[in-house]
């Protein structure tokens, strides 16, 4: 690791505070009922821990050590307690509001449907039998690589029902993705779909499928399971493949749960962007859940009236945390959206929270910056009136995308939690809480009582604040990672390393506290550029870029530099028709100039180039590998298969300035 902290040069004075009617209203209500949870944390850490899960989770068998630290880092929460996911989920609302709607379904080309709690719960039973009656068990893994559905969300709840592991894969990856998942997890099954409609286009998934078994490995696969979406035609194997209507048809209607200890895995979800062969994080079913739980309550305040929107995709662990369970486990009503912000125009979001009143909306900051540039006074046609809460996942939101999304879309009205959280951690750990925080623009500010984050330098010691370094949790949490996958000893490195004498988690992203004590997120610690002896993190050069009115987008990367060690290299995206020539020269120029003004010299990109996009997956990931393989004029030899828009890296490989 390097051994100079990271320097913060983003500047942010602006601040919000929640309206008195917000405070009183929220589930926590002011700064002093926020210290209060972190006194009593920071009092008696486990019994904080023991109190909130024997009042938020349903116990078959009530637990009666609440965190097990003797083979540390391999934490065990609760695990003498039994429960099951999908009896938290579903089950717990079948007497108090069996009627009540859990999903509202949007599909791509617009048609809706409403899935009541008692009719989730006997899809879900349905399809438990139906995997029971192919042979799958407690402890199987079964993968999973679907559309954005009910079905997906059945599909979930049915393997957390009988005990079986899933893994789901983004219905964007290739068929290579999914056979090396297969391989890695052992998987047994396959549940997918013949294909999936994504912006009034039909894309397969059985064939993809189909093509990860011709690969090799994947002998432990004995069912495909299929799921009818457009009727698309597909190949057909007798010996494995089964319709899953074929397959839920005769079944019974209702399944009892397998209950399984706390620290059961409920799911592996592969880790996407890395290379080399796939993460498989693994999560607890009891610890897990808990989080999911604690976080819609408290983040998004959670109402009973609510109507809860996360437009992620359950391919991701955002999906899993607040579409699969948090909602369901919290009796809300969701709504799950099949298709793209774009399509068929770009007011597809807006209009969708206005005719559905959606009053707590939750997307990435990469969709809210395709919005500004698709149509930045859009959401001013629509009456998006019943919206309370605003919230940001994925990355870091810059500050002047923060500014469009608090007036434009919350009317100056509703708080935004800004959450900082990972795969690995399975739910918000630092984030403002509505009814508490007076935000910034571009800060997570907060953690949530009982995450106990701290910035520090290489050798493990606190930075004072104002200065930047490796953000780290401090003590184990219950939704933690609880391995890798078959790799015991790859989880230990990349998060307990032995820098830190393997006693804190790192995070991975550099991170810089203010006076203030709240936390800003300065990008990946791989993505910190060292420009002449100084670290800045790439996030901020970026906000600076896009804080530009030209700028809609922007990507920034190092590359080698026999002056400086590394210059800065921005990837740009313009609010208008992508220049060339002379024009390109002056407006690359303007930009050089506007981000020495906001941040200094030293952050002037060196290479600036525009593009009509960015390379970006289909869950709107920018894949910042292959800009750097461009920007250092390397041959791209990764897989683009998963990119949306391959054709977008020729346009980035021409340099202006």
């Amino acid at each position: 690791m390097a051994t100079q902290t990271i320097e913060s040069v983003l500047n942010e004075t602006r601040t919000f505070a929640p309206s008195p009617a917000f405070v009183k209203q929220a589930n926590i209500s002011g700064m002093d009922a926020y210290n209060k949870l972190c006194a009593e944390a920071e009092r008696d850490y486990t019994g904080f821990w023991a109190r909130l899960a024997r009042e938020h989770v349903l116990w078959h068998k009530p637990f009666t050590q609440t965190l097990d630290e003797s083979n540390a880092p391999f934490y065990r929460w609760f695990a003498d307690g039994t429960l099951n996911a999908s009896y938290n989920c579903l089950d717990r609302h079948l007497q108090t509001q069996p009627d009540k709607v859990a999903i509202i379904f949007e599909a791509d080309d617009g048609q809706v449907a409403r899935i009541t709690y008692k009719e989730l719960h006997r899809r879900v039973c349905m399809m438990a039998n139906g995997l029971k009656s192919r042979n799958i068990k407690k402890g199987d893994r079964v993968l999973i690589y679907m559309p954005m559905s009910v079905e997906a969300v059945v599909a979930m709840q049915a393997c957390a029902r009988i005990g079986a592991i899933h893994s789901v894969v983004f219905g964007g990856f290739s068929a290579k993705s999914v056979q090396e998942r297969i391989i890695d997890a052992g998987a047994v099954a396959v549940l997918t779909a013949d294909e999936q409609m994504r912006g009034g286009k039909p894309i397969a998934l059985k064939a993809a499928v189909d093509e990860a078994l011709t690969l090799g490995g994947c002998e432990s696969i004995k069912s495909v399971v299929v799921y009818k979406r457009t009727g698309g035609k597909v190949q057909w194997n007798a010996r494995h493949d089964v319709w899953l209507h074929d397959l839920v048809k005769t079944q019974a209607d209702t399944c009892e749960p397998e209950w399984v200890d706390a620290d059961h895995p409920l799911f592996i979800l592969y880790t996407s962007g890395s290379t080399g062969k796939p993460k498989g994080v693994q999560h607890s079913t009891g610890g897990y859940l808990l989080q999911a739980i604690l976080t819609m309550k408290w983040t998004f305040d959670y109402k009973t009236s609510d109507v809860f929107w996360c437009t992620a995709d359950v391919g991701w662990v955002t999906g899993h945390s607040y579409v699969c369970y948090g909602p369901l486990a919290v009796g809300a009503t969701e709504i799950i959206f099949e298709g793209v912000p774009t399509y068929p125009d770009p007011t597809r979001f807006w209009r969708m929270i206005q005719d559905h009143k959606v009053s707590v909306f939750y997307t990435a900051p990469t969709a809210i910056r395709s919005l500004i540039k698709l149509g930045a006074d859009l959401p001013k046609k629509f009456d998006l009136s019943s919206l309370r809460i605003l919230g940001t996942v994925g990355e870091p939101i810059n500050p002047e995308a923060w500014m469009w999304y608090h007036e434009t879309v919350g009317q100056g009205r509703c708080p935004i939690v800004d959450t900082w959280w990972q795969t690995e951690t399975g739910g918000h750990m630092i984030t403002p809480l509505p009814g508490v925080v007076t935000t910034k623009p571009g800060s997570c500010t907060l953690p949530l009582p009982g995450i106990i984050a701290a910035i520090v330098d290489e050798a493990g010691h606190d930075v004072e604040k104002g200065k930047g370094g490796f953000l780290v949790i401090k003590r184990p949490w219950p939704s933690m990672i609880r391995t890798i996958w078959g790799d015991p000893e790859r989880y230990k490195k990349s998060y307990f390393p032995a820098d830190f004498d393997g006693k804190y988690y790192l995070a991975g992203d550099g991170a810089n506290r203010d006076l203030d004590g709240y936390f800003w997120i300065m990008g990946r610690i791989d993505d910190v550029l060292n420009v002449s002896g100084h670290r800045l993190g790439t996030m901020e050069i970026e906000s600076a870029l896009v804080a530009n009115p030209l700028v809609a987008e922007a990507a920034v990367v190092g590359r080698p530099d026999d002056l400086t060690g590394e210059a800065v290299a921005a990837f740009v995206v313009l609010k208008q028709v992508r220049p060339t020539g002379e024009d390109a020269r002056k407006i690359a120029k303007q930009l050089q100039d506007w981000v020495g003004k906001e941040i200094g010299p030293i952050a002037k990109p060196r290479d600036i180039r525009f593009g009509d996009n960015l390379p970006k997956t289909r869950s709107g990931k920018i894949m910042r590998r292959l800009l750097r393989s461009i920007a250092k004029g390397e041959e791209i030899t990764q897989d683009v298969s998963t990119l949306e828009n391959p054709a977008i890296l020729q346009q980035l490989k021409e340099p202006i300035a």
